[in-house]
């Protein structure tokens, strides 16, 4: 059940919090899905699997990184 097309992610907090918290609440959350390219084989597949721990789902190679995005 999503709230509206323009909050996303953040719909679920409804008016919770405020406009600007959750603006980059929306930012941060889609930067962390969004895909990465590997640094070994380039393909955009890695993913994050813990806070700082990256890895590629087609190569396998483990990385570590920033908590949020890769590099």
């Amino acid at each position: 059940m999503t709230k509206t097309k323009k909050v996303g992610l953040t719909g679920k907090y409804g008016v919770r919090y405020g406009r600007m918290i959750r603006e980059r609440v929306k930012a941060q959350a889609e930067q962390q899905q969004a895909r990465h390219p590997c640094p070994a084989c380039l393909r955009p597949a890695v993913e994050r699997q813990s806070a700082g721990i990256w890895a590629c789902g087609k190569c396998g190679h483990k990385f570590a990184g920033k908590a949020y995005k890769p590099a």
